[in-house]
């Protein structure tokens, strides 16, 4: 026989649930107004997320100089010009080989394209030459229809090129100060704060602030691993501008998806014009295999080691990030699962109770002692 439902445990109940639920939904709403903040003011914060992510690539050395006595503004004006060196560096590791063997690259892109013309006019398909230039002039002429929204197109694309410009810029100057003030800012936010918020704010900050850094860490470790694997397997094949394309890959690991893409397709496009169709393929396995061991392998396993996250908890993540704002959505959705993981440890340690200790019993608390 079935028990009947209590009225009074099942009123309470729903009680209990309706409360619940309209506490879930005004933390909804307050983080969907604080999303909407953040939108607005996102000229500024994305400059600010960029030049943590710098400062956490180029602190240690920072810090390394100032504990051997080195002022605070000539540490951070040393570190940042060493900085600005490297990047320079690595343009002129990318720029000067490509533009030297441009020529060849050249001559080698023509190649394929006849190569890919008269494979396109034997069998199966069995193009002619006559279809061939049917389809140019019809693809002319679409894009003779479509002059305006291309204008559009370049008009918005030379407004994310500045916008890009303005944002870099910003980032290295506000990592500068960051450098040269950073350990001055949990100092200062304490007096700012009332009663407790001075301890717990600070607290969740460094705990942060160290997150952030295993992050980048972890990411330019990851991208090392793929210039790595795809540099020796492009060394072997015989590819030119191995150290070039190496690089690029290893940069290209900072813009999660979209960087891959774009390196795999450019080592798989140079492969095409210099050592022909095999070779392309071979590269292209090559990047594969080596983008789905990092997505899979190596990604979770250093990142969960380095965050604190379970290796799921990043995929999913990563996939979140990317459908709700894309590339940067991808490149952020770590870090900020994390931050909210540190958020949620700390809130944890403070509301929960304290570990009972166990009684201990000695001689005079009446407990017979065996003999």
């Amino acid at each position: 026989m079935s028990a009947t439902l209590s009225p009074t445990k099942t009123r309470d109940a729903l009680r209990r649930s309706a409360r619940v639920s309209v506490d879930l939904l005004l933390v909804f709403v307050l983080l969907a107004v604080a999303l909407w903040i953040l939108g607005r003011m996102w000229s500024v914060v994305w400059p600010l997320v960029v030049g943590l992510f710098l400062t956490t690539l180029t602190w240690p050395l920072a810090r390394f100089l100032r504990r051997r006595g080195w002022r605070p503004a000539l540490a951070a004006s040393v570190v940042t010009v060493l900085f600005l060196l490297v990047v320079m560096g690595i343009v002129a590791l990318i720029a000067v080989p490509v533009a030297s063997q441009s020529g060849d690259l050249t001559d080698g892109v023509v190649d394929g394209i006849q190569k890919v013309r008269e494979w396109a006019g034997g069998p199966p398909l069995n193009i002619g030459d006559d279809q061939i230039t049917s389809a140019v002039d019809a693809a002319v002429a679409r894009i003779q229809d479509s002059v305006g929204s291309m204008v559009t197109a370049v008009a918005t694309g030379v407004s994310t090129v500045v916008n890009g410009l303005v944002t870099a810029i910003l980032a290295v100057f506000l990592m500068f100060f960051f450098l040269k003030d950073g350990p001055r800012f949990l100092p200062w936010l304490t007096r700012q704060l009332p009663g407790r918020l001075a301890t717990d704010i600070p607290t969740v900050a460094e705990r942060g602030w160290d997150t952030l850094g295993s992050f980048v860490r972890s990411q330019a470790l990851v991208g090392l691993l793929d210039a790595v694997f795809i540099g020796i397997g492009l060394w072997i094949l015989g590819i030119p501008l191995v150290l070039p394309l190496a690089v690029l890959t290893f940069v290209s690991a900072f813009v999660p998806i979209v960087g891959a893409l774009f390196a795999g397709f450019v080592a798989v496009l140079i492969a095409l014009v210099s050592n022909g169709l095999t070779d392309a393929l071979i590269v292209l396995a090559i990047i594969v295999v080596v983008q789905q061991l990092e997505g899979n392998v190596f990604q979770p396993i250093i990142q969960s080691r380095g965050l604190g996250l379970h290796a799921a908890v990043i995929l999913l993540a990563v996939t979140l990030g990317g459908n709700l704002a894309g590339i940067v959505g991808s490149l952020l959705a770590v870090p900020v699962a994390a931050l909210i993981a540190v958020v949620w440890n700390y809130a944890r340690e403070q509301l929960g109770d304290p570990p009972e200790e166990p009684e201990t019993e000695g001689p005079d608390s009446g407990a017979v002692v065996p003999s």
